[in-house]
């Protein structure tokens, strides 16, 4: 899988791919139903390299298997959606993934597991879409029962408060930073949040802990200063506020230049694209203003203008082919304005 640039698939990845963490996520956020059957203690987190890079345009996963306390396994599957809008064909996307994992274990294990679907958002609007497939249906209610049905499991950061949030210092951190990361008064808000994270600060993973979070803010929250950051640590750390600052200070500005190095790539391959592109459709037009005046003469040309304002390559080239079989600029025009 493609490294992901965006850093809110990266931060949450990185957080819940620590021991015990996905674990703990799902005891404290699952229906308490559906925790009582399942053995957290028998989780793993499973590559997925199954799955097509075509899907990881639209999905940023994590996959684990879980053993139920009745014996026999099921899979978990947890989507963090990080968009600032709901994404209304997300039922369909689980959908897909699921079934391409069904794909998987028929041809390499010869047996389907169930699968249970979790989707994270932590947008700045309410999550308004359906958790039901059916819902994407508006069918008469006789045909309702030959439509596919299944729900996901939401969990919607914004509907719970800060005291809602909950599980070990690492999970309730790094939730409530992903819950604020949008709001206005982030920066007055992140010393209460990283005083959470005091308990930790004596140990080597609890100082890489905290690097993760001030890189994760630096790049992603654009409303946070430097100077915010400061101010939270000298009140989180009141006793180590110089070595916090000097550490804070490094790795904030690490956390800027890898975004940058990452955003510049990222912009350098869609404006290669994009480039191509525009130099595919100049050369087309060009081939189409030829072809219009060696067989059609000037009246042929009196369509350029119209031709010229298509944007979309794959139409020019329709047009471009079309040139051979028109017999006239009215029969070329036709074929484009339909």
């Amino acid at each position: 899988m493609a490294e992901l640039v965006n850093p809110h698939d990266r931060f949450f990845k990185k957080v819940l791919s620590e021991p015990g963490a996905a674990a703990d996520f799902l005891s404290s956020y699952l229906p308490p139903e559906v925790v009582n059957i399942l053995d957290m203690s028998s989780l793993m987190l499973l590559k997925d390299s199954f799955v097509d890079e075509r899907l990881h345009v639209h999905l940023s996963d994590l996959l684990c298997q879980v053993k139920l306390r009745t014996g026999g396994e099921v899979y978990v599957y947890v989507l963090f959606e990080h968009k600032s809008y709901p994404e209304p064909e997300i039922v369909l996307q689980l959908l897909r993934y699921m079934i391409q994992i069904w794909d998987y274990q028929i041809k390499y294990i010869n047996r389907r597991q169930a699968i249970l679907p979790v989707v994270v958002y932590h947008g700045e609007k309410r999550w308004y879409v359906s958790q039901s497939l059916h819902d994407l249906f508006n069918v008469p209610v006789e045909l309702a029962p030959y439509v596919p049905e299944y729900r996901y499991i939401l969990c919607d950061l914004s509907q719970y408060s800060d005291e809602e949030i909950r599980g070990a210092v690492t999970l309730r951190v790094a939730l409530l930073v992903m819950k604020h990361i949008y709001s206005a008064d982030f920066g007055e808000r992140l010393a209460d949040i990283l005083t959470l994270v005091h308990t930790l600060a004596e140990q080597k993973t609890g100082i890489e802990y905290l690097e993760t979070i001030l890189r994760y803010i630096a790049r992603a929250a654009s409303q946070v200063t430097e100077q915010d950051i400061n101010r939270a640590l000298a009140a989180a750390f009141p006793e180590r506020s110089d070595l916090m600052t000097t550490l804070a200070t490094q790795w904030v500005e690490q956390g800027l230049q890898q975004g940058l190095q990452q955003g510049l790539q990222q912009g350098l391959q869609q404006g290669l694209q994009q480039g191509l592109q525009q130099g595919l459709r100049e050369g087309l037009l060009d081939g189409i203003a030829l072809g219009l005046e060696l067989k059609f003469g000037r009246e042929g040309l009196l369509l350029l203008p119209e031709i010229r304002k298509i944007e979309d390559v794959n139409i020019l080239k329709a047009i471009h082919s079309s040139l051979k079989i028109a017999h006239s600029p009215d029969e070329l025009r036709l074929f484009y304005q339909s």
